[in-house]
């Protein structure tokens, strides 16, 4: 289980659970949550949260959290796995070491290079 105190506009960024579950209570304050269903759909699934409600993120799929920056937000968070992992999207692909070709990137963001470097220099 986890506490989170979201400071005003915070966000926890799109990240992934590749061994668990999640689900997570608003204690404080309200906050927008979402996650994105696999391929081929890739539909956004999300809602602003209020004081005593609860959100479930599946296994394995991209979700994220934010503050809306109405005032304080607390929410708790359990997984159903002890060793959870985690994969933070950015963090991954921006800021792998060794880097992954800035030429991948590009293509597979349909960006230019120079877009695809400023963001990995960022990581």
């Amino acid at each position: 289980m986890v506490r989170i105190d979201y400071a005003a506009w915070g966000l926890i960024p799109p990240h992934l659970h590749p061994r668990a579950t999640e689900i997570l209570t608003v204690l404080e304050g309200s906050l927008y949550v979402g996650f994105v269903t696999s391929n081929p759909e890739n539909r956004l699934i999300s809602k602003v949260l209020q004081k005593g409600d609860v959100f479930v993120f599946p296994k394995g799929l991209i979700h994220f959290q934010q503050n809306l920056g109405n005032g304080n937000v607390v929410s708790i968070s359990a997984l159903s796995s002890q060793n959870p992992g985690i994969v933070t999207i950015a963090n991954s692909v921006f800021g792998s070491k060794e880097p992954i070709s800035d030429d991948l990137l590009a293509k597979a963001f349909q960006v230019e290079k120079t877009v695809v470097d400023s963001l990995q220099a960022q990581f």
